[in-house]
């Protein structure tokens, strides 16, 4: 099973691109999605432990652990040794699924892929990517989007000309979504001939 392994800055459309994936009829695990199930879950006795007053019904309140940790760097590794570990087995067990399953392409969407030394766990590196005046562009339009907030994701994102030359893959999104889905299909179908990934997925 050949695993990819999908990263981009926030506004570059990896969301999006992940979608594409899906589409094209291949599994994904979303990280960001692991997180939120974590957070009303079994994560949220932790980190309620560890940060009062930021869970609400046995679930984070998002807004309020964000605030505790925001500039705080203590408390945000704090924070990532206990959501870390949960979702990396989250991850294994969507792995050992697909692979008992016979998948032969998948993708593991991760926002701090690369950040985070999460290349040692995929086949190869998809990054997504935009010009700055995109991605600054799709960040302004978000509700609730601060500068403090932007400022502390930035801080926390490997800037995105390194991702390009440590990437294997790029996936352009400037261009419109059509052109950014014909290069998923592209990337796929490069792919076709690696063994054990098969032709049947393109």
């Amino acid at each position: 099973m050949f695993v990819l392994g999908l990263t981009g800055s926030i506004g570059m459309g990896k969301s999006t691109t992940a979608e594409m994936f899906r589409r094209a009829g291949v599994k994904v695990f979303d990280a960001d999605a692991a997180v939120h199930a974590l957070y009303e879950g079994e994560a949220a006795p932790l980190i309620e432990a560890a940060f009062p007053g930021t869970t609400q019904a046995g679930a984070v309140d998002r807004l309020a652990l964000r605030e505790r940790v925001l500039g705080d760097s203590v408390a945000l590794a704090g924070l990532e040794s206990i959501v870390h570990p949960l979702v990396a087995r989250s991850r294994e067990n969507f792995l050992n699924e697909a692979r008992k399953s016979g998948e032969r392409i998948v993708v593991v969407d991760v926002p701090l892929l690369l950040e985070t030394g999460g290349e040692r766990y995929v086949d190869a590196v998809v990054l997504v990517s935009a010009p700055e005046t995109v991605q600054k562009a799709r960040v302004a339009a978000r509700p609730g989007m601060t500068p403090e907030h932007l400022a502390a994701i930035l801080e926390k994102q490997m800037p995105d000309r390194e991702k390009r030359l440590r990437s294997h893959f790029i996936i352009d999104t400037s261009r419109g979504f059509a052109e950014a889905e014909r290069q998923v299909q592209s990337l796929l179908r490069s792919l076709a001939g690696v063994p054990g990934c098969g032709k049947d997925r393109v």
